[in-house]
C-alpha cells in the first residue's frame, strides 16, 4: 500500500508480521490485567481482534474500536502493571493500522508492547531491572527478519524518561544491530 506522503510502502503481509509480534508480547502480560480486573473484557477483545487480522482476516473497524477500548481500560487501571498490560493489548489491535510514514513515533506501534511486557516483568519482580533486560532479549530473539526489515524503515525510537520507554530504546537498538 502506498501513502499520500509517499514515505514508503507496507504490505498487508508486513502489517501481519508486525501485528503478530505485538500480539505475542501483549498475550504475555494479559493475565496481569485479567487477574486484577476479571470482568473487564476490553484488552482480551483487542487481542482477539488483532489475532483475527494476523490469521488472515481483513482489517476492519473492529481492530480500531477494540484498540481504543483497551487503551481506555489502561487509563482506568489501578496499577502500572495493569495499565501497561492493557495498553499492550490495545497496541496489538492498533498494529493492523501501522502508518507507513517515516516518523519515530511509529516505532512505538511496533515495539512498545514488548517494552511494556518487559516493564511488567520488572514490576512483578519488585523492580528488578535484570528481569526487564532478560525479557527484552527474549523479545529481540522473537523478532523475525521481516519485522526487522519493517522496523528499519523508520527512524530510531524516540527517547523517553519512563522505564518502559528506556526498554523500548534498548530493544530498538538491539534489533537494528543484531542482524
Amino acid at each position: 500500500m502506498t501513502t499520500e506522503s509517499g514515505d514508503f510502502e507496507l504490505t498487508m503481509d508486513e502489517l501481519r508480521v508486525v501485528a503478530r509480534y505485538v500480539v505475542e508480547s501483549a498475550e504475555e502480560v494479559l493475565p496481569v490485567f485479567e487477574a486484577a480486573r476479571p470482568n473487564d473484557p476490553r484488552p482480551r477483545a483487542a487481542i482477539d481482534a488483532a489475532r483475527e487480522f494476523v490469521n488472515g482476516a481483513r482489517r476492519t473497524k473492529l481492530q480500531r474500536i477494540t484498540s481504543l477500548d483497551a487503551h481506555r481500560a489502561a487509563k482506568e487501571a489501578a496499577t502500572a502493571a495493569e495499565r501497561l498490560a492493557a495498553r499492550a493489548a490495545g497496541d496489538a489491535a492498533a498494529a493492523a493500522y501501522l502508518h507507513p510514514i517515516a516518523k519515530a513515533t511509529q516505532v512505538g506501534h511496533i515495539l512498545r508492547a514488548a517494552a511494556s511486557a518487559a516493564r511488567v516483568g520488572e514490576l512483578n519482580a519488585g523492580g528488578d531491572a535484570a528481569v526487564g533486560l532478560k525479557l527484552i532479549e527474549q523479545a529481540r530473539q522473537r523478532a523475525t527478519p521481516a519485522l526487522i526489515d519493517v522496523l528499519n524503515r523508520y527512524p530510531l525510537a524516540p527517547t523517553g524518561k519512563s522505564r518502559a520507554a528506556q526498554l523500548m530504546t534498548i530493544l530498538d537498538t538491539s534489533l537494528r544491530t543484531s542482524r
